[in-house]
């Protein structure tokens, strides 16, 4: 398995990726965007999610297709975000026909960024026209670190962000993850080194290794009083997975989250992945094939969740320093 050629979610035929941010009051929305409708589910281990339109995702509910999937931060504010992306769908005339109207299903998970020094004196909630800007926004690549969800996020004791990682299967199959980490727990040994360290390709997070054996872990302890947590992520193939497959890959793709964030899936994290898959390529070998989409899923996301750390940028007020400021260069 190696990375695609962007080792991105954009490097999955048919998908974009938009993000709108506002660096005054620290926070930011990500729209995954699909050419046709996508095939989906999700799974959640984080004991505090905050979701919309996700029960229906479940693999015994009527409707699996969805036209868009949104991370936000904002709390239960940013959920209204997927407002803003279903009133554009809803214009561009893509959804579900029920007679004369369009629906569009978008189901979205948010992140707490509430406490992270920006301005949240906000008059009338911003999230709406966030979702709009980021729909609008969407294009074939994207950046990482301090962009769209991951504007305003936190992980551990350093500056959250957004990352994205890709791999190419032998059998032709590409599976990628989309992540903003808002972590409760640490995605670095307290000398610098990434938790995901063994799973790095091509030194995407700068190759630092994986250092000593830590004494400790529990540097996480000193934000349990502030509650800025969970990491929201999305994980896309282009294999033609039904919609209790994109289940089972949700579920597999929980291990990346695991072995790249320490403590993961706690009582304070809202932790969840969406997983859908775009049906471009039959499944050869569907045990074998689904046996290696879940392990790609899993890859995918511990090294999403390190690039997104890793490539961080500092901003004014600030709460906590980037990687980069602490030990070394995201450059």
């Amino acid at each position: 398995m190696t990375p695609g050629p962007q080792n991105s979610i954009t490097d999955i035929a048919g998908l974009k990726i938009g993000h709108a941010q506002d660096a005054h009051i620290k926070t930011g929305t990500t729209v995954l965007v699909p050419d046709a409708p996508l095939t989906a589910s999700v799974h959640v281990m984080g004991g505090a999610p905050g979701t919309r339109e996700t029960d229906l995702l479940a693999p015994d509910k009527t409707v699996d297709q969805v036209h868009a999937l949104v991370l936000s931060g904002g709390s239960a504010f940013g959920l209204d975000a997927a407002s803003g992306v279903m009133d554009a769908l809803a214009r561009d005339k893509i959804g579900y026909q029920v007679g004369p109207a369009t629906v569009p299903i978008v189901p979205a998970a948010i992140l707490f960024d509430l406490l992270n020094g920006g301005d949240k004196d906000w008059a009338e909630n911003p999230y709406r026209k966030l979702g709009l800007e980021a729909y609008k926004n969407a294009k074939t690549s994207t950046d990482l670190g301090t962009i769209g969800a991951g504007t305003g996020a936190t992980a551990g004791d350093l500056k959250g962000g957004l990352g994205t990682a890709s791999l190419q299967l032998p059998s032709g199959i590409t599976v990628a993850a989309l992540v903003a980490c808002n972590a409760l727990g640490n995605t670095t040994t307290p000398s610098g080194h990434f938790w995901a360290a063994p799973f790095e390709m091509d030194a995407e997070f700068g190759a630092k290794g994986a250092g000593p054996t830590p004494t400790t872990t529990d540097t996480f302890a000193n934000k349990l009083s502030q509650m800025q947590n969970t990491t929201i992520a999305i994980v896309v193939t282009d294999a033609d997975l039904s919609k209790p497959q994109c289940h089972r890959m949700a579920v597999a793709a929980h291990d990346g989250m695991a072995r790249a964030i320490v403590p993961a899936h706690t009582p304070m994290d809202g932790d969840l992945i969406f997983a859908a898959s775009t049906n471009a390529k039959p499944l050869s070998d569907p045990g074998m094939d689904m046996l290696n989409i879940g392990h790609a899923a899993a890859l995918c996301l511990a090294r999403a969740i390190a690039r997104g750390i890793y490539h961080a940028t500092p901003a004014q007020n600030d709460l906590s320093p980037t990687w980069a400021s602490r030990f070394g260069s995201s450059t």
